[in-house]
């Protein structure tokens, strides 16, 4: 069975870090591209970030450009979301996702297995 097992959320003040980690089981990894998602408080789904399979293509949303980095370790099974300068805006779900292909087609084509979700709190 495909499983995406997050860790690395939790609460932290404004302009601080963290990094979040989703490992992957069940499937080729290296094989998939992978997106990072995220639900604010009384909000829909916010796409966030995607790597492709390879590593070496990635896309961010406008509102964390500059600030998130999404990576990933083949070897580990593993997709990371480094994420600095923390806003309160930042306060969300986040989730990351499997793809459906090689390269992200998060839009048309929606992520297929999503991992369980953790929590990112950002206040002073």
């Amino acid at each position: 069975d495909v499983q995406l097992i997050q860790s690395g959320g939790g609460s932290v003040q404004p302009g601080g870090s963290l990094t979040l980690s989703c490992t992957g089981s069940g499937f080729t990894f290296s094989d998939y591209a992978m997106s990072w998602v995220r639900q604010p408080p009384r909000r829909g789904l916010e796409w966030v970030s995607a790597i492709n399979s390879g590593g070496y293509s990635t896309h961010y949303a406008d509102s964390v450009e500059g600030r998130f980095t999404i990576s990933r370790d083949n070897g580990k099974n593993t997709v990371y979301l480094q994420m600095d300068n923390l806003q309160p805006e930042d306060t969300a779900e986040y989730y990351c996702a499997k793809e459906v292909g090689r390269e992200s087609t998060y839009w048309s084509n929606p992520p297929d297995y999503w991992g369980q979700g953790i929590q990112v709190n950002v206040s002073s």
